[in-house]
């Protein structure tokens, strides 16, 4: 044999050595199970000097004594159990295994840690938005989705811890413990200054409580919400929208309220009516018109006498016009 086929065949066996010995294949190592969010995920890394189209595996079990199949012949190091099965509880408690195949060969099955969902799961941040309102701002959270089932029903206790300080004051944050609500209003705020939050999610029998969310910043006013005006708004259409309503559909009743048609009672309507029956009045109503007496009037004037209705132009004298009274006396 030439020493270049000698050197070629030691090459090759340096290189698969580490991956078959006596003819077995070298098995999968840091073989775990994680979760995030209420997945399962079974993650490992390959054999040392792995060989070109190394494929994997994977198995699980939970209550039940025997496993179930996983993924099977992939090429990647991770397999994610909750979506192969609906069979996944968010209370159950998961082993996971996985072996490497190279052709018909396999590798030995390499078991992972036990995990109980529930209790090891890892929580994501909470999604975190800011509302300014006048010299206060509003916290609305928003709880990560998870995979299987939902935060609230999985563990009812989930509170929320907010931290909130002044933008570049880190060192002098303020905290609020064992929140429950998922809109929080700030309010002992200054004016007119910028605030920075983080919420983190508190799950009391947890082992993994959520990490904070990256800070997210506000700053407050003192001008009125616009929320606020737009409320006064709406308040004001909803009322004259009613009152509109009302009157269409009451309209006729409206009408007899404000219009009667009788103003007064029916008998004091019947009584002022009625012809009245007392003997002065009947009297009264019979008796002939009575004549009129007067006399007839003379103005004397100058020694003349003028008729009542007769212009005292008639008389040869003016009403401005005195008498002389030489004359008379003569």
């Amino acid at each position: 044999m030439s020493a270049a086929v000698r050197t070629f065949i030691l090459t090759i066996s340096t290189v698969i050595r580490p991956t078959v010995v006596s003819g077995v294949l070298s098995p999968p190592t840091n073989v775990r199970l994680t979760s995030y969010d209420m997945n399962l995920l079974l993650v490992w890394d390959s054999p040392k000097g792995a060989a070109s189209g190394l494929v994997y595996t994977t198995e699980y079990k939970g209550y039940s004594p025997g496993y179930s199949v996983g993924c099977v012949n992939i090429s990647s190091l991770e397999c994610d159990l909750t979506r192969l099965s609906s069979s996944i509880s968010e209370y159950g408690k998961y082993t996971g295994r996985v072996r490497a195949q190279l052709g018909t060969q396999s590798s030995a099955w390499m078991e992972s840690n036990q995990i109980t969902l529930d209790q090891d799961s890892i929580i994501s941040s909470p999604n975190v938005s800011l509302f300014s309102n006048g010299a206060a701002i509003e916290v609305s959270i928003t709880d990560p989705v998870f995979t299987i089932s939902a935060l609230r029903k999985v563990y009812h206790s989930a509170t929320y811890n907010i931290t909130y300080w002044k933008d570049g004051q880190r060192e002098q944050a303020r905290s609020m413990s064992n929140i429950h609500q998922n809109r929080v209003v700030l309010s002992d705020l200054d004016p007119w200054t910028v605030y920075c939050v983080q919420v983190q999610i508190n799950i009391e029998w947890s082992l993994n409580p959520s990490k904070p969310n990256t800070a997210v910043c506000e700053s407050t006013t003192t001008e009125e919400a616009p929320w606020v005006a737009a409320m006064v708004t709406f308040g004001i259409v909803a009322v004259t929208v009613a009152l509109l309503v009302v009157a269409v559909v009451y309209r006729k009743p409206i009408t007899h309220v404000l219009c009667p048609k009788d103003l007064l009672p029916p008998h004091f309507k019947k009584y002022l009516l009625a012809k009245p029956n007392s003997s002065m009045y009947l009297a009264m109503c019979n008796s002939r018109q009575p004549d009129e007496i007067y006399d007839q009037v003379i103005f004397i004037a100058g020694g003349r006498t003028v008729e009542e209705g007769q212009p005292l132009e008639a008389s040869g004298r003016s009403c401005s016009k005195q008498p002389d009274s030489t004359e008379t006396d003569t």
